[in-house]
């Protein structure tokens, strides 16, 4: 028998996480097998309003999503000593301003979203720049999956397992010199297919394409990850198809969707919330307990779950989300309520 160390900085317990209980038997029965199959699976999103998110998923209309070929990474796995948030809240609970500002439009306003063809450009102050399409995605570095918490700078969060690969991998093949410092991104800008681009009215005021930046260390940290899929499948549109950034140690709206282009740089490059309101979003949106929201606490968060609205849980919020351990060096030196 083998046993694999968890990482220092995964410490889900069952106390933690969020109940699972809709796809536990099919990984359970794909983990014993030694694979994940691959084959077309049909999957459902839902309306997540109110008094809906936390209760019974509403039908809405359907989409392809293909099982994806990549191998459990144990090290990142937090499904077997926790639970996951259940696919249906993944992707229906979501904020993806580009298909509306209400946390069901994405999963209703993005439906027939075409992500064929794609191309992500890699640029800027690198050896070798890159254009890749979706079949050098998924075949370039190998895929895996990793858990991680997700935790929305609204004060709820998630535990969601992506399939991806790090961030590093992919500017380490572009060879970044030595020059550069930080690391922008930019999502897709298609106003005909994401509806909420059409005006800044009805992309809550934001100035499109959506951008966002890191730091390159925080880029090259290793648990800066590039996301192709969850639950074992590409990614639904409302949750940034076909391709998104996941920085588990910052507020969600860092973890950009439907990337186009990746652009390393000699200078820090603007971000669309900070853009926005530079007094609630800093640059670099670290998950904070002590440094509150100027219109809400971040001391708590209420984990996303089964159940009821009312049986949601109210959880405390831990530095760095959790990870501190693998990040907190990154800023030492660094006024954290000044450089929020």
């Amino acid at each position: 028998m083998h046993f694999h160390k968890k990482p220092s900085w995964d410490k889900l317990k069952d106390s933690d996480v969020t109940p699972e209980s809709v796809f536990n038997d099919r990984r359970r029965i794909l983990k014993q097998m030694g694979f994940l199959g691959a084959g077309a699976l049909l999957s459902s999103n839902a309306n997540a309003g109110i008094f809906d998110l936390f209760g019974d998923k509403k039908e809405t209309q359907q989409f392809i999503r293909s099982d994806l070929p990549y191998t459990q990474n144990i090290e990142y796995d937090s499904v077997l000593n926790g639970g996951l948030t259940p696919e249906s809240k993944i992707t229906s609970h979501n904020n993806f301003y580009e298909f509306g500002t209400s946390k069901q439009d994405p999963a209703e306003n993005s439906q027939g979203f075409d992500v064929d063809p794609w191309q992500l450009v890699i640029e800027g102050e690198v050896e070798h720049p890159l254009r890749l399409n979706l079949d050098d995605l998924t075949h370039l570095i190998a895929l895996e999956e990793r858990t991680y918490r997700l935790r929305c700078v609204e004060a709820w969060s998630m535990v969601v397992p992506w399939v991806g690969f790090p961030l590093a991998s992919l500017l380490k093949k572009a060879g970044v010199k030595s020059n550069a410092t930080h690391v922008a991104f930019e999502t897709l800008f298609d106003p005909e297919q994401m509806p909420g681009q059409k005006s800044r009215l009805m992309g809550g005021g934001i100035h499109y394409p959506y951008v966002e930046g890191l730091t390159i260390n925080e880029a090259m940290n290793d648990l800066s990850f590039l996301a192709l899929g969850l639950y074992g499948k590409t990614l639904p549109p409302q949750n940034g198809a076909p391709i998104r950034l996941v920085v588990p140690w910052k507020y969600g709206f860092k973890s950009i969707k439907s990337i186009v282009r990746i652009r390393v740089m000699d200078r820090q490059p603007p971000t669309s919330w900070n853009q926005l309101a530079s007094n609630e979003y800093g640059f670099y949106a670290n998950v904070n307990p002590n440094v509150d929201h100027p219109r809400w606490s971040q001391a708590t968060e209420r984990r996303i779950g089964e159940g009821g609205l009312f049986s949601a849980r109210r959880i405390n919020t831990q530095m760095f989300n959790g990870y501190g351990e693998q990040v907190a060096n990154l800023y030492q030196g660094l006024d954290l309520k000044r450089h929020f």
